[in-house]
């Protein structure tokens, strides 16, 4: 068995490999409570969190990234095989100390960990996925590592303070899709309707109504889903479409800017510059 524990700020980091010959248990605990990430390499060992009379069991950990809160009470336990060694990095900070750590990695934490700074049990689990490919090969770089002494710890402190960048972007994204707006159709159409009357688009009001949603709502979701507001994007559609008409001799300056629903040509003129750098009248 091979176990280096490090201190990063108030984190305590531990690398553990356990290679056994033979089906071997490997448990350990904390001695205060902790607000915890593991990140499973490729062993593929089998996770057993036990508390009182209860415990919560992991099968296939190859890959997986599991939050957790655990207090004194909690054995975690890990059945090491020949065909299933234990390749475990847990990242931890003292419940206490969750305030104190610097770069204001406390706030994400508690912001994005929250049943686990306030937890409802002697063990929680957090949220869990298995690590896209980013945050494998920062795991197994930590376990393939050939470092030594100061190096070695020098190298780990660098690859964990990225893995724990690439678990919260992960988590940041997760949350991100599951709380995408479900009219998603809804916002399609009205992408559609704004695409096919660029020189008269319907007003908020009558496109909220077209699609059955109302005015706030199709506000709030259609930039929610496509990263602009409602009549940002139909002035960038306006643009794009009249700097293709240009540019392939459609038509002129003019009637491009009266085609996409523009009356004044200097408003057209000063929109389009602002765009793309450069006036429609320098389109080749």
């Amino acid at each position: 068995m091979n176990r280096d524990t490090i201190d990063i700020n108030d984190f305590t980091v531990l690398v553990e490999v356990n290679k056994a010959q033979e089906v071997v248990i490997d448990a350990c605990s904390f001695d205060e409570p902790v607000v915890a990430v593991a990140f499973y390499g490729s062993g593929n060992v089998d996770l057993s969190m036990e508390w009182g009379q209860q415990q919560k069991q992991y099968k296939g950990t190859k890959g997986l990234a599991l939050s957790f809160y655990a207090d004194e009470t909690v054995n975690c336990v890990h059945k090491v095989a020949p065909e299933k060694p234990l390749e475990c990095i847990v990242v931890a900070t003292a419940l206490r100390k969750l305030n104190e750590l610097p770069h204001q990695e406390g706030e994400i934490f508690s912001e994005m960990l929250n049943e686990l700074v306030n937890p409802s049990d002697n063990y929680v689990e957090g949220p869990r996925f298995f690590m896209n490919p980013e945050m494998q090969q920062v795991v197994d770089s930590i376990f393939a590592n050939s470092f030594t002494g100061k190096t070695k710890m020098m190298f780990f402190r660098s690859q964990i303070t990225v893995l724990l960048s690439h678990f919260f972007g992960q988590l940041a994204l997760s949350y991100q899709q599951q709380n995408r707006p479900q009219e998603t159709d809804k916002l399609e159409l009205a992408k559609e309707i704004l695409a096919a009357n660029l020189d008269n688009p319907p007003s908020l009001t009558e496109l909220a109504k077209s699609i059955g949603l109302n005015t706030t709502k199709l506000k709030k979701d259609f930039k929610a889903v496509f990263g602009v507001p409602v009549f940002k994007y139909l002035q960038n559609e306006r643009l794009t479409t009249a700097h293709e008409m240009i540019q392939k001799q459609q038509a002129t300056v003019q009637e491009a800017a009266w085609q996409v629903g523009y009356d004044s040509l200097s408003s057209f003129s000063n929109a389009f510059t602002k765009k793309f750098g450069y006036r429609p009248s320098q389109v080749k």
